[in-house]
């Protein structure tokens, strides 16, 4: 592997093994963030789900539309697209949360469009789109889960199936079908790993000592978050498309296991 390939490989292993958003939070809010999720009611829990999944929804639909655009955005200006719909969120609390979320997560998932046109998707391929979907998920990971289960590589072989046949149907339709059992399939297994960040950004934009200004903030770190998950998920795509999945599998391992 050249070395300039390795080096980036060396970033991507940093961003997807070692996420930074959970400790972001509690050095934001000054308690640690997982516990504050953990103490939210059931009703939260449920209004949580229910919120990511149609953001996902919504974000699948955006994905195999409307990316084909050839124009890059700034990520600076998703960043502070996100920043304003978070300040909202922080302000009125979890009753914004299922029209704040699915702005939030189109604005990142145009962001992680970004990246990966930047590292050589091609947009047009329905598994490529997905693969921008998949990010969620692939940044929904906690930090000190068993690696076994959490890892890149573990998260990536568990959608395999889902997004290979989901990728086949939209490719055979042409169309989103509502409803589709293969994409509600890749949703719920998405969603399930997204949901996870997502009571951590609720969690801290709930507190009373947060309001408007730390839910901008709040949001700033939750797009910055997936930002340098896609950017590791796609370099690796990249270097796979040049190397082979095998070769870049055991170069991933090999640096993950020195950090």
């Amino acid at each position: 592997m050249a070395p300039e390939d390795l080096a980036a490989l060396r970033r991507a292993v940093q961003s997807l093994e070692h996420p930074r958003l959970a400790a972001r939070l509690t050095n934001m809010v000054g308690k640690p963030i997982e516990l504050i999720g953990r103490a939210l009611p059931a009703s939260a829990s449920h209004a949580i789900a229910t919120a990511t999944s149609k953001a996902l929804e919504v974000a699948l639909k955006v994905a195999l539309r409307t990316m084909q655009s050839p124009h890059a955005r700034s990520q600076l200006l998703h960043k502070a697209l996100a920043t304003a719909s978070g300040a909202a969120g922080g302000a009125f609390g979890l009753a914004t949360l299922p029209i704040e979320l699915p702005v939030s997560t189109i604005i990142m998932l145009r962001s992680i469009a970004d990246i990966a046109r930047s590292e050589g998707e091609d947009l047009s391929d329905p598994e490529s789109a997905l693969s921008c979907v998949q990010v969620f998920a692939l940044g929904g990971r906690a930090g000190s889960a068993d690696a076994s289960e959490s890892g890149y590589f573990a998260v990536r072989g568990m959608l395999a199936k889902s997004v290979t046949e989901a990728a086949r149907f939209i490719a055979e339709r042409g169309v989103i079908k509502e409803g589709s059992p293969v994409l509600v399939r890749f949703i719920t297994q998405v969603a399930s790993r997204f949901g996870v960040v997502v009571t951590q950004k609720v969690a801290a934009q709930a507190l009373p000592v947060v309001g408007a200004l730390g839910g901008a903030a709040v949001n700033y770190a939750f797009i910055e978050h997936f930002q340098e998950v896609a950017q590791g998920h796609f370099i690796i795509r990249r270097l796979e498309r040049v190397y082979g999945k095998d070769l870049v599998r055991t170069e991933y391992e090999r640096v993950a296991q020195e950090h």
